[in-house]
C-alpha cells in the first residue's frame, strides 16, 4: 500500500512510520508548522526521513496560528505541567488541527495516486483531545472515502494502544528514539515536566528502558 503519513517527528508518530515500513508499505512523510513552540521536533522529523531515505513535505500552516489563539502550544500561555490526565492539560488542545492535518494529507495522498494516510493517535490522547479519539477518527474514516472521485484510507494502528505499548512496538523496531522530541516546551532539553514528558517517560519506564533523551 501507498501511505502519506502525518509525521510530526515525535515518539508515536516514528514509531508507526517504522511500523508500516516494516510491513513493506511504500511511505512518503508529510510534517506541520503551525506555530508550535515545540517546532525542534520538525528538525527531527527531517532528520528521521533522510535516515530513512524517503520524502518529507513540510507544510507552513503558521497563518492558522491566530486562530489557534487558545492553545498553549501556540499562544503566550505557559505549557502546563503534570500528567495528561489533569484538568488543565486541556489548555494543549489545538482546535481541530487533527482535522486540518488529515484534510491536507488526504489532498496529497489523491495528487500522488497513494491509497492510504496514516495518523499515530492513541489511547492515551483520548481524555484530551477530542480529535484523537475513535469517534473522530472513524467518522473521518468516512468522509475520506467520499471526499473526491478515489477513496482515501485513513490508518490508525495505534488508536486503541496505551503509550508504554508503542514504545515496546517501537523497540522492538529498534527505532532511533533518540532522534525524536515530545517535550511541548520549545527550549534545548525536555523540560521532563509537561503532559507529554510525563507520559513519554512512563512509557519507557514500564518497559524497563531509560529514555534516551533523559541523557540530553
Amino acid at each position: 500500500m501507498n501511505i502519506v503519513h502525518i509525521f510530526s517527528g515525535g515518539l508515536d508518530s516514528t514509531t508507526l512510520l517504522y511500523y508500516l515500513l516494516n510491513q513493506g508499505h511504500k511511505v512518503k512523510t508529510i510534517s506541520f508548522f503551525y506555530g508550535q513552540k515545540h517546532k525542534k521536533e520538525l528538525e527531527c522529523s527531517k532528520n528521521i526521513a533522510r535516515k530513512l531515505n524517503i520524502e518529507n513535505k513540510l507544510i507552513d500552516l503558521s497563518a492558522l496560528k491566530d486562530i489557534f489563539g487558545k492553545s498553549s502550544l501556540t499562544s503566550d500561555m505557559d505549557i502546563p505541567e503534570g500528567h495528561y490526565n489533569d484538568t488543565n492539560m486541556k489548555s494543549t488542545v489545538v482546535p481541530n488541527r487533527n482535522m486540518i492535518f488529515l484534510s491536507i494529507a488526504i489532498s496529497y495522498a489523491i495528487s500522488s495516486n497513494f491509497d492510504a494516510v496514516s495518523i499515530g493517535v492513541h489511547a492515551g490522547d483520548h481524555a484530551i483531545y477530542p480529535d484523537c479519539r475513535p469517534v473522530f477518527i472513524n467518522k473521518m474514516k468516512d468522509v475520506a472515502k467520499v471526499s473526491d472521485y478515489s477513496e482515501i484510507g485513513i490508518l490508525a494502528p495505534f488508536l486503541d494502544l496505551k503509550k508504554y505499548e508503542i514504545v515496546k512496538i517501537g523497540l522492538e523496531l529498534k527505532v532511533p528514539y533518540e532522534m525524536t522530541w515530545t517535550c511541548y516546551k520549545g527550549e534545548e532539553k525536555p523540560c521532563l515536566k509537561c503532559g507529554s514528558c510525563t507520559e513519554r517517560l512512563e512509557a519507557f519506564e514500564l518497559n524497563n528502558v531509560k529514555d534516551p533523551l533523559v541523557f540530553i
